[in-house]
């Protein structure tokens, strides 16, 4: 069985195991994506901040921590909905449960839209990036990481077991739909160039800020040997984007 968007966090095995890796201090995630996302995303004081594909909503608890107006987490599955609104619990972060192919925005109305992870998940992705261009306010930012198209290319390397020693880079201007083994079951993401990514953020309207490609630093490791494995390919792709004012 192949899992679309966030299904295959309904299934309790898959949910479980998901969240143990997602929380270890080494992930991606943690050492990677995140201290970009905050370099990117600057000053979040007073925002109205719109988090798609919010997960486990903890970068909530954190932007409210730094002064943000404002946090609202869109979530599509309801086991990571019931996590997210535990980790809210206590501020006045919000969740919406609904998934990005049926959220519709108010015009103008957050300054700031983040997404991690979230978005090479979805087949339109044109019409998202539409929509996040309507519900920003003239100058308000969208910050976003996917992972990488030298991954999402080819799923060879993923179907192997153990930790890698060289990754298989194909098909990598065929772009659309690709069924990659993931923590024992098939997920559904879909694949597009960099070019694309580029090509769509602009037809939606948008200023392109800044794009950055997750290049690994040794301080954000706690041995030498994970950062010297994380130097060798790019896992994640992120952009920085502004409507016009």
């Amino acid at each position: 069985m192949e899992y679309k968007g966030s299904s295959a966090y309904e299934e309790e095995d898959f949910f479980k195991n998901y969240m143990k890796r997602r929380t270890r201090p080494e992930s991606p995630n943690n050492s990677i994506e995140k201290p970009i996302l905050l370099e990117l995303m600057g000053n979040v004081k007073g925002k109205k901040i719109l988090d798609l594909g919010c997960g486990d909503a903890e970068i909530g608890v954190e932007l409210l921590r730094e002064g943000a107006g404002a946090y609202i987490g869109l979530e599509g599955s309801e086991n990571m909905m019931h996590v997210a609104v535990g980790n809210l619990k206590g501020t006045a972060g919000q969740i919406l449960h609904a998934s990005m192919e049926e959220w519709q925005p108010l015009a103008e109305e957050y300054d700031l839209v983040l997404s991690r992870f979230a978005l090479h998940y979805l087949e339109d992705l044109g019409s998202i990036f539409t929509k996040v261009h309507d519900s920003l306010i003239p100058g308000g930012r969208f910050v976003f990481s996917v992972q990488h198209p030298v991954l999402t290319s080819s799923s060879k390397s993923a179907e192997g077991s153990g930790r890698r020693t060289d990754w298989i880079v194909d098909d990598y201007f065929n772009q659309g739909e690709r069924s990659e083994p993931w923590i024992g079951k098939k997920v559904i993401k879909y694949h597009r160039t960099v070019e694309e990514y580029f090509t769509l953020l602009l037809e939606a309207g948008f200023m392109i800020e800044d794009l950055r490609e997750g290049t690994p630093k040794a301080e954000n490791f706690s041995t030498r040997e994970e950062y010297e494995r994380r130097i060798r390919i790019p896992l994640v792709l992120m952009f920085a984007c502004r409507k016009h004012g």
